[in-house]
C-alpha cells in the first residue's frame, strides 16, 4: 500500500510509544511508588502495553484506581515528580528510527511531534535526545487548548511546520491518534510496534496503513 504522493510535505510522529521507547521511565517511576508503600515490585511487562496512557495507565497498573477516585490527582501529581527524576535513565529511540528521520530528511520530507504528553516533560526530554534536534515541530499535550483526539494539535504543527495538514501524514501507535489525523485531513499509519494493549486492534482504527517497525515506513512512501 502506498500512502505517498507529490503533495506529502511532511511527516508527524507521536511520541511515546511511535518514536521513543519510554515505558521502562515510565513503568519504573509507578513501581517505585508500589514499593515506597511496601508492595511487591511489578516487572516491566506488565507497565508496557499501558505507557501510551501516562500517569492514568501506570498508575491504573501499580494501584489499579481510575481517574475518578478521589486520592488520583495526588497520585498523579507524585507519579509526575517521580517521572521527573528519571525520565531519561533508560528512554531510548527505538530502533529504526534515527534511520527513518535521516532518509525522510534526504527526501526533502519535514518531520515533527505531536504528543498528549505535556510540556513539563516533553520540551527536556526532546531537547536532550539528539533525534530531534531537527525537528520543525513539537506540539505537547498543552501546547492548544486541545489534546488528541481532536485535530488541533496536529493543526498547530502543521502551521509550524509551514504546511498544509492535508499534505501531512500521522504516524501513531493508539486510536486516539488515528482519529485525530482523519479528523485533520491527514493520512494516518499506525505503529503496531508500540504501546498497544493486548485488547487493541487496530485493523478497526480505519489507519490509511499500519508499519510493525518505523522503517516500513519508507516503504509506503515509496511514490512520493
Amino acid at each position: 500500500m502506498k500512502i505517498g504522493g507529490t503533495t506529502t510535505q511532511a511527516i508527524l510522529f507521536d511520541l511515546d510509544g511511535t518514536l521513543i521507547d519510554s515505558a521502562p521511565d515510565l513503568g519504573a517511576a509507578a513501581d517505585k511508588m508500589r514499593t515506597d508503600r511496601g508492595l511487591a515490585s511489578y516487572p516491566l511487562e506488565r507497565y508496557r502495553p499501558l505507557a501510551g496512557a501516562g500517569a492514568r495507565g501506570m498508575l491504573g497498573v501499580a494501584f489499579d484506581i481510575t481517574p475518578d477516585a478521589p486520592e488520583f490527582d495526588a497520585l498523579r501529581e507524585e507519579f509526575y515528580v517521580a517521572y521527573e527524576r528519571r525520565m531519561l535513565l533508560n528512554t531510548l529511540v527505538f530502533d529504526g528510527v534515527t534511520p527513518l528521520i535521516e532518509a525522510l530528511r534526504e527526501r526533502g520530507f519535514r518531520w515533527g511531534v505531536v504528543t498528549n504528553k505535556s510540556a513539563r516533560f516533553t520540551d527536556p526530554l526532546t531537547a536532550a535526545m539528539p533525534l530531534f534536534a531537527t525537528a520543525g515541530a513539537i506540539v505537547s499535550g498543552d501546547t492548544t487548548p486541545f489534546s488528541k483526539p481532536h485535530p488541533e494539535p496536529l493543526h498547530e504543527a502543521a502551521r509550524r511546520l509551514g504546511v498544509a495538514s492535508e499534505a501531512c501524514i500521522y504516524v501513531g501507535d493508539d486510536e486516539r491518534d488515528i482519529i485525530a489525523g482523519r479528523a485533520a485531513g491527514m493520512r494516518t499509519v499506525a505503529a503496531t510496534y508500540g504501546y498497544m494493549g493486548s485488547d487493541a486492534d487496530s485493523t478497526l482504527w480505519r489507519a490509511d496503513a499500519s508499519i510493525s517497525s518505523p522503517l516500513e515506513l519508507l516503504k509506503l512512501l515509496n511514490n512520493a
